[in-house]
Parts: structure tokens; C-alpha cells; sequence
């Protein structure tokens, strides 16, 4: 039998899992600044089969413009290379001895823009999420039975505050990720 304490703490549960998502999908996206997570979509034949790319070879951000990739198997030097280039990312990496040098191209206004909207796609997919957690909350609320109208008014006070407090944070998200790409 559930409880208005367990609605409530799985509905926070699902709210926070909902943010780890969107903080996930905005760490995907490109701002000014190299990041290991940028490349998390290349994927690389290797062995026989589709593998990502983290799964062959180290990556590392060594400095703000610059992505160091070092395959595990020297000899996958040219198929991780062609990879990254075949991505479409937009990026040229070179092959330097066992390395790979993944330079960040600098990006023009529209790109810029480009990248808010699916930031706001991301935060919206985020807050639709927050709102279905809201929701189930709710329902689970309606199919409680020996429990007083006014402890169910108290548990959905504290779910509507809880979600309020998640679309908050999600702002406070985008507002961040947002003068990160806009940063030039």
C-alpha cells in the first residue's frame, strides 16, 4: 500500500532523474569549450562491430579549444579518425604519432543560435518529463484509500512545489548552458 510519503519520494526521484537527463543532453551539446562528453555520438567499427567511441580510446580536453583522442590499438589510429571526421560534428581531427588532435572550429552566430534551440528542445523535453512525474503523483494521490482529504491537499501542495522547484532548476539550466554557447 502506498503512501502519500512514497508518492512524494517517487516523484522526486523521477524529477531528479528528469534533470540528470537534461544536464546529460546539454553536456552533448557544443558551447565554446571542448569537452570529452562532445564526442559521446561517434561511434567506430572496430572488431566487427559498431563500438563508441570512449570504448576504444581515451579522450581528453587538455586544453579550452582542443579534444586529444588516444586509441587504445594504435592500429585504429585511421578508422577512429575517420570516424570522428565522418560524424557529422563539423570537426577535422588530424592524426599526430599515436594521437588524434580534434581542433574546435569557432562557431558563427547562427551556429550559436542553432545550439540554443536544441538547448530549449532538451529543457522542454526535460520539463515535459517533470510534468508526467507531477501527474503520476497525482493520480497516485486520487487511488489512495483511509487517507484524510486535507493529508491528500498537503501531498499535492508539496508535489506542485516540488515540480515548481525542478522547472526552476531546468531555467536555471538553459540560462547557464545558454551564456556558455552565446560566450564568444
Amino acid at each position: 500500500m502506498s503512501n502519500i510519503q512514497q508518492i512524494l519520494k517517487d516523484a522526486r526521484a523521477a524529477m531528479d532523474k528528469d534533470i540528470a537527463h537534461v544536464k546529460h543532453e546539454f553536456s552533448s551539446v557544443r558551447s565554446g569549450k571542448a569537452s570529452p562528453s562532445m564526442l559521446d555520438s561517434v561511434k567506430v567499427e572496430a572488431y566487427g562491430q559498431l563500438m563508441a567511441l570512449n570504448q576504444v580510446a581515451t579522450i581528453n580536453a587538455p586544453e579550452p579549444r582542443v579534444i586529444i583522442v588516444t586509441p587504445f590499438d594504435k592500429g585504429q589510429l585511421k578508422i577512429v579518425e575517420k570516424a570522428i571526421r565522418d560524424s557529422g560534428l563539423g570537426l577535422e581531427p588530424s592524426a599526430q604519432g599515436a594521437i588524434i588532435r580534434v581542433p574546435l572550429p569557432s562557431m558563427n552566430e547562427q551556429r550559436r543560435k542553432e545550439l540554443v534551440k536544441l538547448v530549449h528542445k532538451y529543457a522542454e523535453d526535460g520539463k515535459v518529463a517533470v510534468r508526467h512525474a507531477r501527474t503520476q503523483a497525482r493520480d497516485g494521490f486520487k487511488k489512495l484509500t483511509g487517507v484524510s482529504e486535507d493529508d491528500v491537499k498537503h501531498g499535492e501542495k508539496d508535489v506542485q512545489k516540488l515540480h515548481d522547484d525542478f522547472i526552476h532548476k531546468i531555467d536555471d539550466l538553459i540560462k547557464a548552458k545558454e551564456a556558455e554557447i552565446m560566450e564568444v
